[in-house]
């Protein structure tokens, strides 16, 4: 729902919604400086006493803290925040969050999609959606999947520096699955670079013979790797621009789990 929308409804309320802009206006003040009354009312739009009634609620909450005296008193965001975000993440489920995107992409694209997370240098698959039809490649939940020949291995291994990339390699080893699989470091860190490029990666034939995956990374609020998305399905003779269609639809996919998990917010 837009703003604009949402103004319209008769569930609006002004009060609350104007608390959310003056919190958003000091997250995105300068470091350390923190904002004048002035300030904040500039921002929002709002009159000074408009502003101040605002703040000092926060304030009361601990949602907003305050320095200094008259003139020179400045507002900042209140570790009230703090404590509330913590509490956000604890109750998020990846799983729960990523599944509406999950069914939308196997709707997309008619593939199988997946979900996995990062476990002992190895992508292990926690959720999936069936594309329903009847010859089904086999895929299970609990599957581990290899870094260097898999398409959530190989996005979750992009995400990383490649020093790291590396020291996981020389414990899991570069196992040969099938005659196009990656067997030498060199040939996956230049693999890897483009990877990062376009935002996902394709296992063309390089975990099992006839079967193709797209996967891309999930980053949560701290930028950091909170798993993978892949699709997987038959090859069957697919054109390239069909891989490069699939590999955009899997990466907006993940971009907007991401955006749930809080990155870039």
């Amino acid at each position: 729902m837009t703003n604009t929308a949402a103004e319209d409804s008769r569930y609006w309320v002004r009060s609350v919604a104007r608390a959310a802009d003056v919190l958003e206006a000091l997250a995105g003040g300068a470091q350390g400086a923190g904002m004048s009354v002035t300030d904040v009312a500039a921002a929002c739009g709002l009159s000074k006493s408009a502003a101040f009634a605002t703040l000092y609620t926060l304030r009361h909450y601990g949602l907003v803290a305050d320095d200094g005296e008259g003139m020179n008193r400045r507002y900042r965001l209140g570790m009230a925040l703090a404590r509330l975000g913590n509490r956000a993440q604890d109750q998020l489920s990846l799983r729960d969050l990523a599944r509406p995107t999950l069914v939308e992409l196997t709707r997309l694209t008619g593939m199988n999609s997946r979900l996995a997370v990062p476990e002992s240098d190895q992508a292990v698959v926690v959720d999936q959606v069936s594309n329903g039809e009847r010859i089904q490649v086999d895929l299970r939940m609990g599957t581990r999947e290899l870094p260097h020949c898999t398409g959530l291995g190989k996005a979750l291994l992009a995400e990383m520096a490649d020093a790291d990339v590396s020291q996981l390699i020389e414990r899991v080893g570069l196992p040969r699955r099938t005659s196009h699989t990656i067997t030498d470091l060199p040939t996956l860190m230049a693999h890897l670079k483009t990877v990062r490029e376009l935002g996902y990666a394709v296992d063309d034939e390089e975990d099992a013979d006839g079967i193709f995956c797209i996967g891309s990374a999930l980053r949560d609020h701290t930028g950091a790797c909170a798993g993978a998305i892949s699709i997987t399905g038959l090859k069957r003779d697919l054109p390239a621009w069909r891989y490069q269609e699939l590999g955009r639809q899997v990466r907006e996919a993940a971009e907007r789990i991401s955006r749930d998990l809080g990155y870039g917010a």
